[in-house]
């Protein structure tokens, strides 16, 4: 496994692989890795003949206030974890060779960054779309994976794609959980266990919306009410619980297509989100 750190580095092994008629699939990740990065790598290797995994924390998705400094970073752990995953090269930049210090250009998605975790994180997401295209034009990849527990992210990622016209296929694969039903994130790591059982009620919340949705309730605040009710229980701090449309995150009142039920609440200092699908 190659640990590649510039950008002609890394160009210049993704086009090597290409002439060599070998397809590229990536990866994208801030590190400290867990079972749902690994299954990224899995459904890549389906995919593609190599496989790039980018290790970067980014600071321009972070806001004045967030938890940047504090971030959790292991990288021989995660390298250790990608040796033993099968990734071809991992892409492990300085934050001086993705942005230069007057860097002044940025991707902005218009449509989809206002709502849910864009109105809660202000310029998040410029940052996302910024550093994601980046990494596009620096790994070249034919097919690139993200996770649904990210869901906004995703819809965001696929919607800059479609709209600038970059050469790469994108592949959401499924939200993993903890044993316990706890979405994997690398910010679990924060939680003390008083928090990480409190925690549970987000995942307890929306198993209880899709049984009442099984049920024939259709009504968005009677399912978002389920989850709300179980976050408020556990003393959890709720930053939204919203119903919207599958296609574009408009808020919806009732499910008559697809939706995401999405949910972000805070336990102690630590941020977590999670969702499902109905419809």
């Amino acid at each position: 496994m190659m640990i590649l750190r510039t950008t002609p580095e890394m160009r210049g092994q993704s086009r090597t692989w290409h002439r060599a008629g070998e397809s590229v699939g990536f990866v994208p990740t801030m590190g400290f890795l867990h079972e749902g990065h690994l299954s990224l790598v899995r459904i890549a290797k389906e995919r593609c003949d190599r496989v790039v995994l980018s290790i970067f924390v980014n600071p321009t998705q972070f806001g004045p206030n967030e938890d940047l400094a504090a971030y959790p970073r292991d990288f021989a752990r995660d390298e250790a974890l990608c040796r033993t995953a099968g990734v071809d090269a991992v892409f492990y930049p300085e934050v001086a060779t993705m942005y230069a210090p007057d860097h002044s250009t940025w991707v902005v998605e218009e449509a989809l960054t206002g709502v849910l975790c864009g109105a809660s994180r202000p310029g998040h997401f410029r940052g996302v779309t910024t550093v994601v295209s980046k990494l596009f034009h620096i790994v070249e990849p034919d097919v690139a994976v993200f996770g649904r527990k990210d869901a906004q992210q995703a819809l965001v990622i696929e919607r800059m794609v479609r709209d600038l016209d970059f050469a790469v296929e994108i592949v959401v694969a499924p939200l993993v959980r903890e044993a316990d039903g706890l979405a994997m994130s690398s910010r679990n790591k924060y939680l003390s266990a008083d928090e990480r059982q409190r925690a549970l009620s987000i995942s307890r919340g929306l198993r209880q919306a899709v049984a009442l949705y099984e049920r024939g309730e259709r009504v968005g605040a009677a399912l978002c009410g389920a989850v709300a009710g179980e976050i408020a229980a556990a003393a959890g701090r709720i930053d939204y619980v919203e119903l919207v449309a599958r296609a574009d995150l408009r808020p919806v009142a009732q499910v008559e297509g697809p939706v995401l039920l999405a949910v972000a609440a805070r336990f102690g200092a630590t941020r977590l989100i999670d969702n499902v699908f109905l419809g």
